[in-house]
């Protein structure tokens, strides 16, 4: 696709009198999707047709259902799901209390229906992690795994095909401060590793940047920083007006998802998190004048929410000789194989290897003899096993569990993992290391240290330490702080009611291709993207809940002068507050 043809795929509203504009009518959750005439017919009859959904905050019901919606209204079924994370994986109380959201907004939702196989995802969904999460639960699976039947993780970081398209993801959210820790976190968290555990680490850009092979999609919870000016700006500032300090001074984002789009130069990279859709185009620089240069088409989707543009389908060139199994990615493996020594799990900073003549070995790229070896130890099947196992307890609402402790529990998808592979099983390594801590006398604060904002960065203009007014954000006042971070409410979200409101759809019809010019993608005076709320979200520079109780320390926590705290309100408020035309 063109610039402005990927612009106007991307857009919800319609263009010119050839569009075919559906009436709104009642719909399970008022979707915002964008289907083409032309796509429409290609879709009923690709195999690789995929559906991308921004934040879900755990409405997976609302989400299949919305699928459902298009079926019947287009003959339209995407054979595979990708969500950008905020995915919500909570399967019982424990859960609730190792997500990062103010204690008032915790819901059970609706995932646990689908661990305890009461439903099944009806297509195959992959998904990376976001800042809200059940941090306990994805932890299990670092190097990714099932969460549910048909329902997979994409780890820390991870790669993985499907029908030939090759998808890649990183996990979380970026902080400078706890960028070049090692994953150290574990519960039950206190009040500092309830947060960082979903920090981005360079460990995990590090083995990314180490891939060479072509990048279908990518997917990252963060936009990469930078995006915004391959796009339509001052449109987006125009619905986000709170965005302008950060654009301008090119501190809106995560800098380590740039670094990893340029290397990587996915066909697509698709993101959420600041809760708005927004498309760009990225032609990439060459290294010659005879290589055609490689382009990127971005799209960051909204939340999971009625009247917002938070679902899009697209198709993607496939083989048509691959199975329909998701499957590993052998230079992935073979990646995670040749960094293995790589691994830290203690709070302490450090670097990556890098060609500065302090490391005898700086390339961890893989040779083509690597990655077939890869092949021979799966006798060349990649086909990643359904080996889905519960590890803990399910929510009943007949029996609830108000005071359920989470525990640090190594799942067997892990462990069978690494063994097939020769890993290391990051959780069995934490466990050591504070059995060893513990047996030497130390301090359970250092293993815990949540460092500080104060570190130097290796990027020049960080600023995730700094955060700009944002309308959409509460201040957590000094009753807000006193709430424990233990509570948690198993009642159904008020996003979400248990029973189906009327609300109306927003699902269009639009031709695939228009004669537009190449200008009209990026004139913010000629063009109208759709319009959609939502908010940035700031991390806090110091929590103020109550810590969580932990084995063999006090239920004080590391206590410090109260300061004022935001959190996203449109996320979790019961009633949107967003205005759409």
């Amino acid at each position: 696709l063109s610039e402005a043809r990927w612009q106007r795929r991307c857009r919800g509203g319609p263009r010119s009198p050839r569009d075919v504009t559906l009436p709104r009518a009642v719909s399970p959750h008022g979707a915002g999707a964008a289907v083409t005439q032309k796509s429409a017919e290609r879709l009923r009859n690709s195999r690789a047709a995929v559906a991308v959904v921004g934040c879900c905050h755990g409405a997976l019901d609302k989400m299949y259902e919305t699928l459902e919606l298009l079926q019947r209204r287009h003959n339209v079924w995407p054979d595979l799901l990708l969500c950008c994370g905020d995915f919500q994986a909570v399967r019982n109380e424990a859960d609730l209390r190792c997500m990062a959201v103010p204690a008032k907004y915790r819901h059970m939702q609706t995932f646990y229906r689908y661990y305890s196989g009461e439903k099944k995802a009806p297509v195959l969904t992959v998904f990376i992690g976001g800042n809200h999460e059940a941090s306990n639960h994805l932890q299990e699976l670092p190097y990714g795994g099932w969460v549910a039947p048909n329902i997979y993780y994409l780890g820390y970081a991870g790669v993985v095909r499907f029908r030939g398209v090759r998808i890649g993801g990183i996990s979380g959210i970026f902080k400078s401060h706890d960028y070049r820790k090692g994953h150290f976190e574990c519960p039950p968290y206190n009040e500092q590793t309830i947060r960082s555990a979903y920090h981005v680490r360079n460990i995990e850009v590090f083995k990314l940047k180490q891939l060479k092979r072509p990048m279908d999609i990518f997917m990252s919870h963060d936009w990469p920083r930078s995006i915004y000016h391959y796009g339509n700006k001052e449109q987006l500032l125009k619905m986000k007006s709170f965005f302008r300090q950060e654009v301008e001074s090119n501190t809106l984002g995560c800098p380590a998802a740039t670094e990893l789009l340029q290397h990587l130069k996915p066909t697509y990279w698709f993101s959420a998190h600041l809760h708005v859709k927004f498309a760009a185009f990225m032609q990439h620089e060459t290294n010659s004048k005879e290589e055609l240069p490689k382009t990127t088409k971005f799209l960051a989707l909204d939340k999971c929410l009625p009247h917002r543009d938070f679902l899009q389908i697209i198709d993607v060139e496939h083989d048509p000789s691959a199975g329909d199994s998701l499957e590993y990615d052998a230079e992935w493996i073979a990646v995670l194989k040749a960094t293995n020594s790589l691994i830290n799990v203690t709070p302490r900073s450090w670097n990556m290897p890098e060609k500065n003549g302090l490391h005898a070995k700086w390339d961890y790229s893989v040779t083509e003899e690597a990655i077939k070896e890869v092949l021979e130890e799966l006798n060349h099947d990649l086909k990643i096993p359904c080996n889905f196992t519960l590890t803990a307890a399910c929510y009943d609402p007949s029996k609830p569990r108000k005071n359920m402790e989470p525990v640090h529990t190594i799942n067997p998808q892990t462990t069978e993992f690494c063994a097939q592979f020769g890993l290391t099983d990051i959780n069995d390594r934490i466990q050591q290391a504070k059995e060893e801590s513990s047996g030497r006398g130390e301090c359970e604060e250092e293993m815990d240290s949540p460092g500080s904002a104060e570190e130097p960065s290796e990027y020049n203009t960080d600023n995730s330490g700094l955060s700009s007014f944002n309308p959409d954000e509460i201040m957590l006042d000094e009753e807000d702080g006193d709430e424990d971070l233990s509570t948690c409410s198993v009642d159904p979200s008020p996003d979400h009611p248990p029973e189906f409101s009327t609300s109306f759809s927003d699902i269009r019809i639009m031709p695939d291709s228009m004669a537009v010019s190449s200008d009209d993608a990026t004139d913010s005076n000629n063009e109208e993207l759709e319009k959609s709320g939502g908010s940035k979200q700031v991390e806090e520079k110091s929590p103020t809940e109550r810590s969580l109780k932990r084995i063999g320390a006090d239920e004080n926590g590391n206590s410090g002068v109260k300061k004022i705290k935001r959190r996203n309100q449109a996320i979790y408020a019961a009633e949107d507050e967003d205005k759409t035309d």
